[in-house]
Parts: structure tokens; sequence; C-alpha cells
């Protein structure tokens, strides 16, 4: 509990007795926490932010910060949060603007993982998961216990529906249904061997030879992977394939996901 003496608190700041506030820490003159908050270190608290009880909020994030909008003329606008947030590593949640209502709004119970983006005057409901490096533009609605996903860029007055899961690295430019799982189309694939880099690891020409053979079962053949799997491990057990083919099969014979072929 306390204030750590390389805090920086503006005069104004509320801050209750049962509250921590870590070094370096830079809190501004209208911000106002709960009970029992927590930020840990190098957090930065500014604007005409309001805290509920019991959030904790890692190191580096900057939440009430200016909106990144040009219209933005220093207005006294608001960022408003609720109770029992974990805030992690790096989040930038901006405080609203005259145009969009005047205040940015987190629930309680969420969980906002490291490199999240919440722009201006969007509304985060309660139990939400926002994971690593989501970005939300201003003006974008998460309904209750919505997940949105790692790398999920969202368009600007998107509104994502209650218990919508997005899977990672999906791009959403229009709303989300409710209950829905939503999800970019996966289409990776391997595109053969990395020859160069193996050969700069010092791989031998008769190492690759073997490899875009086994590759060959793999990917060009007409056999399936059990089949293919089959297939390279008899050439390594006849001794026709080495210790590196032998890897590869290991590797695929492990894999509880499946291969990307």
């Amino acid at each position: 509990m306390g204030i750590h003496p390389t805090a920086v608190v503006a005069e104004g700041a509320v801050i209750p007795e049962s509250c921590t506030v870590g070094p370096y820490c830079t809190v501004g003159p209208d911000v106002v926490l709960g009970e029992r908050c927590e930020l840990v270190s190098h957090v930065v608290l500014d604007g005409h932010t309001t805290f509920g009880d019991d959030n904790t909020i890692f190191s580096f994030a900057c939440l009430g910060i200016a909106p990144q909008d040009l219209k933005y003329k220093g207005e006294p606008t608001k960022l408003t949060l609720g109770s029992n947030n974990s805030i992690r590593e790096y989040v930038t949640i901006s405080r609203g603007t005259v145009g969009g209502g005047g205040e940015t709004k987190v629930g309680s119970g969420c969980l906002i993982m490291a490199y999240v983006h919440i722009g201006h005057d969007s509304k985060i409901g309660d139990g939400c998961i926002l994971a690593n490096a989501a970005t939300l533009a201003g003006h974008v609605t998460v309904e209750d216990y919505a997940v949105v996903g790692a790398l999920n860029p969202v368009h600007q007055f998107c509104t994502i529906g209650k218990y919508a899961y997005i899977g990672g690295g999906t791009t959403i430019t229009q709303d989300v249904l409710p209950y829905s799982l939503t999800s970019v189309r996966r289409e990776n694939r391997a595109f053969g061997l990395n020859r160069v880099g193996l050969e700069r690891r010092g791989f031998t020409p008769d190492e690759l030879k073997q490899l875009r053979a086994a590759y060959r079962l793999l990917q060009v053949s007409k056999l399936n992977t059990t089949q293919a799997l089959e297939a390279i491990r008899e050439k390594v057990k006849s001794g026709e394939f080495g210790e590196r083919v032998a890897y590869l099969a290991e590797f695929i014979a492990k894999s509880e996901r499946g291969v990307i072929k």
C-alpha cells in the first residue's frame, strides 16, 4: 500500500490509502482511483479519469490520454472504468471527444492484454477480453463478455455483439453478430524448403537433397500426412534419409494441432 517516492502525483488527484502507486507512475490532477487499485510501475493516468475498485494496471499503460483526433482541442472529456479490471503492459486508452459524446468507458471484470489500444469514445462492456495488440479505433462498442482476438484491428463505429468471439488476426470493418465465432479464413501453407537459410546454417548438399525428397512426399505426392509420414520413416529406417529428416518425421508425429503443408 502507499505511493512510491519516485511516483509523481499531481495535486487534486484522489488516491485512497488502500491503493498502491508503484515506482515512476504519473497521475494527473483529475484522476480518481477507487479502493484497492494498484499501479504496478511506470503507469501514466491523465485527464478526467475515474476508476472503480480493485483495478490492477501494469507497467507502461497510459490511460486517459488525449484522443488521437485532430479535432480535439483540449476539452475536459472523460475516461471511466469500472471495477476488477486487469489492464496489462503498454495498453493505451484515450479519453473521449466532444463530438463523440465526451466519454470513453470500460466496464468491470475485463482483461485487457498487452499493447491493446482503445480509441476515443469507445464503450467496452463487462467481462470482455481484449487480447494482445487488439486495436479499436474511435467510437467502437464492445458489448458484454465479447472476446476480441490478438492483432484484431476494429474499424470506427463498429459494434461487437455480446458473447461474440473474434479469432486472432481478423480485420473487423462491420458489426460482429452476438454469440458468433467470427474469424478470417486461414489458408496458410508451406512453400517448400528454406534452402538459403539452411545453407547458411551449414546444411550439406546431401542433407538438402534428402529434405527436398521428404518434402515432396509430404507436399506433392498423393499421400495424406499419415501415409507420407510412414513413407518418410521407412526411408529413415533404411538409411536413405539421415538425422535431419528423422527430426522432421518426429516433429510431424508429435504435432497435436496438425502441420501446415
